[in-house]
């Protein structure tokens, strides 16, 4: 057939620039559909960094109450001082630690100084003693934690398709996971095999935090976000980072969102507590029931990823807060046996495999990339500070109500404010896609 030239595609630059932009982008969604199920090798190392850090770090939180009360010497108040510090301050840092990678754009260099501050704090904690001495130290390994963890996720973020974030955290937080339960089991045979042998556990400790950090450090580089090869070479420069931005309405609602479910989300302890009050195992168990919640996040870690890439992801983590309620449910209700027990652990592992990763990936989306490690650390500040509030709330109300009523009336309220947030976050997801493009 006759075409004539005036019917020809022009040859000017910006058209053979856009067709070739276009046809890249083919390209790039066929390998991307060709690819499902896997994730960027960088996703992968820093899952293992995590795994040993995991080990690192949740040893030493099997054995510290038994170690500080009974070893050093603490009283049950003041291990509650040093306990209030490991849970909460890490939330005052995290996005301190956003900001420096956003602002220096080198998230590796400033996840390699968080996990170099809990190295540190690990060794410094073989030789402390008194409440003094130990409670710094412990806020400075939380310091650490604090820094580390938005740069980290950032890199995930930026090493992953847009498609597939929800996957890749799934991955990472799979690994992860399998250090925190790892952890406690080798702190426990540790001490099975040598009696008081805390330092042992502590040196051990230490040691997996070195691998990790050593791990990091020469085998992480930063990635290139997923994005980057579909941008035209005479691209403008990438937007300052800019405070304000992470205002924008899209982040405030998640904020609000995660922030008001947050308030409602007991701490775990709490929830074990009122399995032990039923008297349905003895207080020796009590440990491994952290273990079982672990188990669960690791399992159903990958597969909640995964669908919240299918279905959305503010979807996922407003639903998996309905397991929450499952999970006060089965332990505020005097039903007998183990199977009330492990339903309760397995609920609750289930809230973590879909809120955890699943959020930093949605948060991660909802800003520019010059911002992403800011608002993924924006979005889990809010979330531990409205957890440590709920815990000190919570705490009023189990003493005045009981174990049982105050889950009862927890879960109701949580019950009520599932539907709100699900109408709150509509359509999110598609404007974080969006903005990712």
């Amino acid at each position: 057939m006759y075409v004539s030239v005036r019917d020809r595609p022009t040859s000017t630059v910006g058209g053979a620039d856009a067709g070739a932009a276009a046809g890249r982008a083919r390209l790039r969604r066929r390998g991307r559909r060709g690819r499902r199920g896997r994730v960027a090798p960088v996703v992968v190392t820093l899952g293992v960094v995590s795994l040993l850090t995991d080990i690192s770090s949740e040893s030493v939180a099997a054995v510290l109450p038994l170690y500080l009360t009974a070893v050093v010497g603490l009283s049950p108040a003041a291990y509650g001082v040093v306990d209030g510090l490991y849970q909460g301050v890490s939330a005052l840092v995290r996005v301190a630690g956003g900001w420096a990678a956003d602002r220096g754009g080198h998230p590796k260099w400033v996840a390699f100084a968080g996990y170099g501050i809990s190295c540190a704090a690990r060794f410094a904690l073989l030789v402390s003693s008194g409440l003094a001495t130990v409670a710094t130290v412990v806020a400075v390994d939380r310091v650490g934690k604090g820094i580390r963890t938005a740069p980290r996720d950032a890199m995930i973020s930026a090493a992953s398709a847009p498609e597939d974030l929800g996957h890749a955290f799934g991955v990472h937080r799979a690994l992860d996971t399998t250090g925190a339960v790892l952890g406690p089991l080798i702190a426990f045979a540790l001490l099975w095999w040598i009696p008081d042998g805390y330092t042992v556990v502590l040196a051990v400790s230490a040691g997996s935090a070195v691998l990790g950090l050593a791990l990091l450090g020469l085998l992480v580089d930063e990635p290139r976000p997923a994005s980057a090869s579909a941008r035209p070479a005479t691209s403008a420069t990438p937007e300052p980072f800019r405070w304000r931005t992470l205002a924008n309405p899209r982040l405030r609602r998640l904020l609000l969102v995660t922030g008001g479910l947050g308030l409602l989300t007991v701490g775990d302890g709490f929830v074990y507590l009122a399995l032990l009050d039923r008297g349905e195992f003895a207080a020796h168990w009590f440990p491994l029931l952290y273990v079982g919640t672990n188990v669960a996040y690791l399992a159903l870690a990958v597969p909640l990823g995964r669908l919240a890439d299918r279905v959305g992801r503010a979807r996922v983590v407003v639903l998996g807060h309905a397991a929450l309620v499952g999970g006060y449910a089965c332990a505020a209700v005097p039903l007998p046996g183990a199977p009330a027990t492990i339903a309760a652990l397995v609920l609750l592992g289930t809230f973590y495999a879909a809120t955890d990763g699943v959020l930093a990936a949605l948060a991660g989306r909802l800003v520019p990339d010059s911002m992403r490690a800011s608002g993924i650390a924006s979005a889990q500040t809010t979330v531990a500070v409205a957890r440590m509030l709920s815990s000190a709330l919570f705490g009023l109300l189990w003493f005045a109500l009981g174990p049982g009523v105050a889950l009862v009336a927890v879960g109701a309220v949580l019950a009520v404010a599932l539907p709100v947030a699900l109408l709150t976050l509509r359509g999110l997801d598609d404007v974080g896609e969006r903005c990712a493009a």
